[in-house]
């Protein structure tokens, strides 16, 4: 890839991951409008794994906080409200997991119609639905669900006021994410606001959440990274450290926005994208 391939990758990763607008829509669709060649698994590895350190650098404390009460879970010091935080977001992170092996092993079909004879994933309906097509309607579906629990959804809870329903519940929200278009962001925000998590408490509980799932893709690419050519290992490294760049930017952006702001504009910028992916393509 050429820098400016890479430059636009990660500025793309970076803004859009922390963003509710879907970072995993904008990944698909710009080698699609830019006649870009597809990135490959390496290069998006790469983003998320920059995505991921301007995480744990930018909520440093909360993260450490984290690390202390996985600490404490194996005996090592002592952070009892941590160690209950560690757990939620542990909790948090299960559902995504599961439901991701379970589509990719095709056991969740099997699953729900033995239990209560639903198909819960139409190969068939899939295979006939354009992925731009899948990606516009999700843009649009879940902007309208942000922009309903936004302006009607409380504002009266704190990240440590999470309990472990609160965990579970985005947890199962997140799984969602897996579809293009839905937005992890988005969609753990939407949850966490209906919960009654201001902007700002919903927007740092996501990007906390993010950090076992975005680590997990970065320890299944390792025997990749063994294999791999010392350009592409480069490639991967440059636009790891400009997506680490763009969305340390991006998250200082968004969490002083929402000080002052709703999200109304991600909702309104996700229903034009989405209306205008449909007139395009």
């Amino acid at each position: 890839m050429t820098f400016l391939q890479m430059l636009i990758l990660a500025v793309v990763q970076g803004i859009t991951e922390f963003l509710p607008i879907s970072s995993s829509g904008h990944l698909i669709l710009v080698p699609k409008i830019m006649d870009f060649p597809d990135q490959g698994p390496m290069l998006d590895i790469a983003v998320h794994i920059g995505s991921l350190l301007a995480i744990i650098v930018y909520f440093f404390k909360d993260a450490w906080g984290l690390a202390r009460g996985g600490f404490a879970t194996v005996g090592i010091g002592q952070a009892p409200e941590q160690k209950k935080l560690f757990w939620w977001i542990v909790l948090g992170t299960i559902p995504a997991v599961l439901f991701g092996l379970a589509i990719k092993s095709g056991s969740l079909n099997g699953v729900a119609e033995s239990l209560f004879g639903l198909t819960i994933v139409d190969h068939d309906l899939l295979a006939s639905l354009r992925l731009t097509d899948l990606i516009a309607c999700n843009l649009i579906f879940y902007g309208v669900l942000l922009g309903l629990a936004d302006r009607f959804g409380r504002t009266d809870r704190a990240y440590e006021d999470m309990t472990w329903h609160d965990g579970l519940l985005v947890g199962l929200a997140q799984a969602l994410a897996l579809i293009p278009g839905t937005s992890r962001s988005g969609v753990t925000m939407t949850m966490a606001r209906t919960l009654g998590f201001d902007r700002v408490e919903s927007a740092r509980f996501s990007f906390l959440l993010s950090i076992p799932a975005v680590a997990g893709a970065g320890v299944l690419i390792v025997p990749d990274l063994m294999e791999a050519s010392s350009d592409l290992l480069t490639e991967a490294l440059i636009t790891g450290v400009l997506t680490f760049i763009a969305a340390f930017a991006t998250m200082a952006f968004l969490m002083n926005f929402l000080k002052r702001a709703s999200m109304l504009v991600f909702v309104i910028y996700r229903v034009v994208m989405g209306v205008a992916l449909l007139v395009m393509f």
